[in-house]
């Protein structure tokens, strides 16, 4: 293989466009250019979950997501080109569905926190929930890959049940919505 990036940069960036695959150039505030970053900073956001000591089967799913997130960055960077195939979405379903089996089922709301991991895995949630609602929008001006929604969708609901697991795994309880709580307990 070779070198694919052998100078980092180029200038061509500096009046506010960027590259896409195809060639054409964009702004970098197009939709586009937010969806293609909304799912960097989630695979950013999964490498740092990654550093964490996790269970092999959590590192080893996270992983493939990651090259999964890349290959749909990429696809989104080339308008009409599709690398993510809808069976995606369905290994996320098989690796939820036996994870959740694993779950007390969920009789109150809860928080995002816990253990370090799992608020962590709650943290890429959020990232994975907004990188869908900008590629939706993305979707509603320029179709993109009939995957991807249902991926991103898919991977949100993944990220919330492993952040359960985890914290099951370390011997922490979710951390429950209080609804009756009020301000007034909390300390000053």
């Amino acid at each position: 293989m070779g070198h694919r990036l052998s100078k980092i940069y180029t200038r061509t960036g500096d009046d506010g466009t960027t590259g896409l695959g195809n060639g054409s150039r964009v702004e970098k505030n197009s939709l586009r250019v937010e969806a293609m970053g909304c799912i960097d900073e989630l695979n950013a956001a999964l490498g740092i979950l990654l550093a964490e000591p996790l269970p092999e089967q959590i590192k080893d799913a996270l992983v493939h997501i990651q090259h999964d997130l890349f290959d749909l960055g990429g696809e989104i960077s080339i308008p009409g080109f599709q690398l993510l195939q809808a069976d995606r979405a369905t290994a996320l379903e098989e690796i939820l569905d036996t994870l959740n089996a694993q779950l007390p089922p969920l009789k109150e709301f809860i928080l995002p926190g816990g253990t370090r991991p799992a608020a962590l895995c709650h943290m890429a949630r959020t990232i994975c929930r907004r990188a869908e609602r900008v590629l939706l929008a993305l979707h509603r001006q320029h179709a993109t890959s009939p995957a991807a929604l249902p991926y991103l969708n898919r991977l949100s609901d993944l990220l919330f049940v492993i952040a359960r697991y985890l914290n099951q795994a370390a011997g922490q309880s979710d951390v429950l919505w209080q609804k009756q709580r009020s301000h007034s307990n909390i300390e000053k």
